[in-house]
């Protein structure tokens, strides 16, 4: 038997949301969610491993070629301007890269904007495009926060559904992009491994349309 394919997948709520999508693509994946510590888990068919980890890591592994493929999101691979080929979106973990304000915010007059954010390439060139010059202040844990105590004047960072935002007393003030999780390939492996490598992208998008179908007939 030939070695499984390796995947790098990041853990939390959008594994939640792959999962089902590789059982309709033909993969039981049910290993992947299992409640024990194990990092590299095998589908019960032993054709697919996945790499569990942070999101922050899963280019590196591909990039690296220790995994063939990943999942990773969009804003992941932007922060990190990763060079890897970009072969499908799965349209799961949508959301939106966002600035977002106290309510009834205005801008400094005279002053740099302090802007608060886990993605200061991004932020930086967000602003860059308009021809401002901003303060990034980098952060690793609730970015809300940096707004709310008037570390930062406001923050850039990802929105869902905006509960968290409303919450905490701010708002979406701008839309910096859209973001999604997408199918990444290592360059080498894509054309060494091509054919198995496309053949599950292409169960992939069987199982994406099928799920676009049923959705339809709800």
């Amino acid at each position: 038997m030939s070695r499984p394919l390796t995947l790098a997948v990041p853990k939390g709520r959008v594994l939640k949301v792959l999962v089902p999508l590789l059982a309709k693509a033909g993969y039981d994946a049910s290993s992947f969610l299992s409640d024990d510590r194990a990092l590299v888990r095998t589908t019960a068919c032993g054709r697919l491993e996945a790499l569990l980890l942070k999101p922050d890591d899963v280019p590196t592994y591909v990039e690296r070629g220790v995994a063939s493929l990943g999942v990773v999101g969009r804003d992941v691979l932007d922060e990190k301007g990763s060079e890897l080929f970009r072969v499908l979106d799965l349209r799961v973990g949508v959301c939106k890269l966002a600035v977002a304000a106290p309510v009834g915010f205005s801008a400094p007059r005279g002053g740099v904007l302090r802007v608060a954010t886990k993605y200061p390439k991004l932020a930086l060139a967000h602003y860059a495009k308009k021809g401002e010059q901003v303060d990034v202040v980098k952060l690793h844990g609730s970015v809300e926060l940096g707004a709310v105590t008037s570390l930062a004047d406001v923050i850039v960072d990802l929105v869902e559904t905006g509960r968290t935002l409303v919450e905490n007393g701010l708002e979406v003030i701008e839309e910096v992009s859209a973001v999604s999780s997408v199918v990444v390939a290592n360059r080498a492996a894509w054309k060494v491994d091509s054919e198995r490598l496309r053949a599950f992208v292409a169960s992939l998008e069987a199982a994406l349309a099928a799920e676009a179908e049923d959705s339809k007939q709800l």
